[in-house]
This record gives C-alpha cells, structure tokens and sequence, in this order.
C-alpha cells in the first residue's frame, strides 16, 4: 500500500491479472461465526427485495406492514411466521437486533430514530432524510445511541461503481476532477397512477421533488471518492404535460426535472441531474481523472468505456460476487446490487464495526439533494451544504 494515502500501488494492482482484486469479501461463508443476526423487516414493498433470508448469518425474525397483503408477502418471501401491524410494534420486540426499514420517504428518519431508540441497529431505504433538520436529528441520534446506521443506496454497490472504486484506490484514475452522476425513472400513464395513489388517495410519491431523492446520483461520487459536495446551484422544469401534479402537493414542488452543478470540498466539478418522467432511463456515471476516464454504459447505447494509458484492458466490467456468502453470488435489482447491501449491514452488525455507508456518508449523499431543492426553488442561486460529517479531533 502507498504509505501516502492509503492507496494500492499501481503495479501491485496491475499484477493481478487485469481484474479489480482490491477487497476481498469482508465475511465468508466458510469463516462465518456462528451467530445470526434477526432482523426485523418493515416495508412489503422495495423490503422485500432484500436478502436476510438468504444471509448464512441472518434470520428474519418478524416483519411488518399497515397493510394486510404486504404484510403476507413479507411472510412468504422470507418464510417468516411473526408478524406486526405497525413498526412501533415490532421495536418492542426484545428478539431482533436490527430492523431494515423500508417505509414511504417521508418517514425515514421517524422511524430511524425510533428504531435506534429501541436500542436496534438500523438499516434504511433511501433517501436518509428530506431536511436538514432531519440529518441534524439522524446524526445525533445514531451518535447519542450508538446503534449502528447503514442507508441502503444501491448506486454504491452496482458493478460499475465497485470497480470505479477499485480503480479508485489503487491510483489509476489520478485526480478525479469531474463526474457526472444521473438518476432517470420515467412513468407510463398507468405506472404513474399506481405510483401516485393508492385507493384514491395520493401517495407521498405524488409531486415528490427530484432533488429530494439524490442519493441514486450523488452516490456514485461521495461512494468512489468520499468526497463532500460543499456547494450547489440547482435548475428545475416542469414537463406541461405533468402540471396536474405540480405545484399541487405536499411539498409545493414544481418541477419532476433538476440538474445541479456542484462543488466539492477538493475544488472539483459535479454534475447532477434526476429527472422523474422523462425518456431516459436508470442510474449512471461518468468519472473524468487526469489519467483515466470511465463511462458506464446507459440505457440509450452509451457503451461502457474506460479510456487513459492506466486503463485495464477490459470488455466489460468485472464480477464481483467472489466477495459475497455463496448463497447471495446471484443477481438481484438495480444492477446486482442488494446481495452486496444485505451482506454489507450483516457483516458491520456481525463484527461490531460501521457499515461503509454510515450516516455519515449517508448524510454526505442526501443533504446536497435537499439544498439543491431550495437552490432550484430560487431560481439556481448557489447555495452551501452543511456538513454533518463527524466532529474533527
């Protein structure tokens, strides 16, 4: 390792027969102590996705839901007989130590710190919080708790950010100096109702800003580099054919389009954009280094690219499931990456440590997506980002 910054040699990383070998697997099956980790699961939506059941050191030992046939579905997902009616429910449960919570956005951080509070290790959907009130709430509680916090962003863990990562660590890009992190979600108009209401009520998905919903984006930045973006201006749109929805809700959001330009705390440049409803589709990035570039492929034909004089000598990008518990080295949604979130939170609770997305870089990912909402909201001024990273020595 350079003995600088942290960072593996390029020859030691070039001698590994041109593939990404940076990390192994932070717990194998075959080492894997005996302990299970019983996991709550609240949320029979995008929570039921996950892997628990899968995990050789995990169990779900009760899941939850408001609604009846979510609920169910948990229960046949993850063969699990206990069910609750309600998350307040299942937190007294004395039998879980950590509970994944998967509930609607605007109650991630209620129901963060209620878990914490409950004295349970906590594992989030994204976003981890929508104002910043709310990260200062997430922060002082995961502290004050010590209960270990770990989001759920699955940008961090798709193939293509792992071995920017990799690449990352050894050297091989140089000085990254810019990037351009996208997050696109389009809707059919049936899609859009099912998103919007739920037995004629709207749904916290209806008129929700773009900007409040970054960490698909800013992910590929903070979670490759560990980067702070410090400052932001941010440019919204409205698509006419949507204003039924805008400005008309919870939020008093007019736009389903924003993209931000940003500065980070090493002087460098990022793009951001997320755009609800458009034509383009999925999650991507772009890494722009003085010795090595790197394109993800998209899903209007942009090939995957990797261009310098360090660049590995790659087709396509490596897998990486050598690193994971045998039982979980199969694909999954949004690029393979919730087998690596599951084993990831297993493993942080497992060997007492902090998972690599803590509510640090949790807070890092969401609370420039909040400013970039209000600096959109007056017209793209430029506004800074408070950091809510740990006290510095």
């Amino acid at each position: 390792m350079d003995s600088t910054d942290g960072r593996m040699s390029r020859r030691s990383f070039l001698s590994r027969s041109g593939r990404v070998a940076l990390a192994a697997p932070i717990l194998s099956a075959a080492a894997a102590p005996e302990r299970k980790v019983r996991m709550g699961v609240v949320g029979g939506g995008f929570g039921a996705s996950f892997q628990w059941h899968e995990h050789p050191n995990a169990i779900v030992a009760a899941v939850s839901d408001l609604r009846a046939d979510r609920r169910r579905h948990l229960m046949d997902v993850y063969r699990c007989e206990k069910a609750y009616n309600s998350l307040e429910e299942l937190i007294r449960d004395d039998a879980i130590d950590a509970v994944a919570v998967f509930t609607g956005a605007p109650d991630h951080v209620r129901h963060a710190v209620a878990v914490m509070e409950a004295g349970k290790h906590c594992i989030s959907a994204v976003p981890a919080a929508l104002t910043l009130d709310e990260c200062r709430t997430l922060k002082e509680t995961k502290e004050r708790t010590g209960r270990k916090y770990m989001m759920a962003e699955t940008s961090y863990y798709r193939d293509h950010t792992i071995a920017a990562r990799d690449l990352y660590a050894a050297g091989l890009f140089g000085e990254i100096f810019a990037s351009e992190v996208e997050y696109y979600h389009p809707l059919t108009p049936e899609e859009r109702h099912g998103f919007y209401f739920f037995e004629g009520k709207r749904t916290w998905r209806y008129g929700y800003p773009p900007m409040l919903y970054p960490t698909h984006s800013t992910g590929f930045l903070v979670g490759v580099t560990r980067e702070r973006l410090t400052e932001v201006s941010c440019l919204g749109w409205l698509n006419p054919a949507l204003k039924e929805f805008y400005p008309d809700n919870a939020y008093r959001n007019p736009f389903n389009a924003a993209s931000a330009l940003c500065k980070t705390d090493r002087g460098h440049i990022c793009r951001c954009n997320v755009i609800f409803e458009g034509t383009e589709y999925g999650e991507r990035a772009e890494w722009f280094g003085t010795e090595l570039s790197y394109f993800m492929p998209s899903s209007s034909d942009q090939p995957f690219r990797i261009r310098g004089r360090a660049a590995p000598n790659w087709s396509e990008v490596p897998s990486f499931f050598d690193r994971l518990p045998a039982p979980l080295r199969h694909g999954s949604g949004h690029g393979g990456s919730h087998p690596f979130i599951t084993h990831e939170f297993v493993s942080a609770v497992i060997e007492d440590r902090e998972p690599a997305i803590d509510v640090y870089e949790a807070l890092a990912m969401t609370a420039p997506g909040i400013v970039a909402h209000e600096s959109s909201l007056k017209g793209g001024v430029q506004l800074r980002v408070p950091s809510f990273d740990r006290p510095k020595a």
